[in-house]
């Protein structure tokens, strides 16, 4: 994948690491060395993390994810972090378990330590499968600033830090064009469609993903994949359908696949052929539509809806009468 590379100043995370590093003892040995790594010289310091970046600089993938810094922690000792939880509101302990080569595993995460100082941290996420630990990395960094520094060199600024680079910026526009020119290029909006009733009859409700320590406390499904659920009362009949819609930057719906399964394709056939009718009929007529954005470009989407048909209920009694 080719990507335009604009000439631009270096970010400021760059500059501020290079400057770290040359003025720093770095606190973790690196050296081919397969050192238990001990995180006693930082017990007690906040770390704040201000930029989660790929190797190639990025924030965003493909599919439209982004990599956003979340994380607040303290190691508090060689067997216990503390991280902040956004939705409790305070800090909660965690269990620390040590690797040789920098590596260590806290809140269900596989981490390696890349370099460390009272100042500043980069560490690198692993991917685990089972039981096993892919060592190389998954080439995607977490940027830290302690509290303090962030305090009394940067004086509380960060914002440049943690806002995407102007190589997100093109990177993004490059696949808005190619989405908007094929739709089945499209990629999730960090900015998600919206759906609004234009009928009282229609009501609109949108799936969200409840943060917790389980997903920790990741709540980017609600982009990467928004799901609504839609009644239409009055309807013509009995229906539930799911299924997904491509929505242009126009704001106009095209039909995706259907979210089930199948086991003979008459059956698929026939489905496809009664949700669409649905959206044909009901969707585009009765919902007003905004299409999703990603850094203020807007692009083509795609999400996914679970439509219930709700018909007239006639009175028994009134047409016997």
């Amino acid at each position: 994948m080719l990507i335009a590379k604009p000439v631009t100043k270096l970010t400021c995370i760059v500059l501020t690491l290079f400057c770290l590093s040359c003025k720093q003892r770095n606190i973790v040995k690196h050296n081919g060395e397969k050192d238990l790594i001990s995180f006693k010289p930082v017990f007690g310091i906040s770390y704040t993390e201000i930029a989660r970046r790929s190797q190639d600089g990025l924030s965003f993938n493909s599919f439209g994810y982004q990599l956003e810094p979340q994380w607040k922690m303290q190691f508090v000792s060689n067997d216990s972090t503390s991280i902040y939880s956004p939705t409790k509101k305070q800090f909660i302990n965690f269990p620390l378990s040590r690797g040789y080569d920098s590596i260590f595993n806290t809140a269900r995460t596989w981490l390696k330590v890349k370099t460390m100082t009272k100042d500043s941290m980069i560490i690198e996420l692993l991917k685990a499968y089972g039981d096993s630990v892919d060592t190389r990395g998954a080439k995607i960094y977490m940027v830290f600033y302690a509290d303090n520094y962030i305090k009394n060199v940067l004086h509380g600024d960060i914002s440049k830090c943690k806002s995407p680079s102007r190589k997100d910026s093109v990177y993004i526009q490059w696949l808005a064009d190619a989405a908007n020119k094929n739709i089945d290029k499209a990629f999730a909006a960090r900015q998600p469609v919206e759906l609004k009733s234009k009928s009282a009859l229609i009501t609109i409700s949108k799936r969200h993903t409840e943060p917790n320590m389980l997903n920790n406390f990741n709540t980017s499904n609600d982009y990467m994949g928004p799901e609504f659920d839609i009644t239409i009362n009055k309807a013509y009949a009995n229906f539930y359908y799911s299924f997904s819609i491509l929505i242009d930057p126009a704001g106009q719906m095209h039909y995706g696949r259907p979210l089930t399964v199948f086991l003979e394709e008459s059956r698929k056939a026939t489905y496809i052929h009664l949700s669409k009718a649905v959206m044909d009929s009901y969707l585009k007529y009765y919902l007003k539509v905004v299409p999703g954005k990603t850094l203020g470009i807007t692009h083509t989407s795609e999400i996914a809806v679970h439509v219930t048909g709700r018909p007239r209920v006639y009175s028994l009694t009134k047409n016997l009468q």
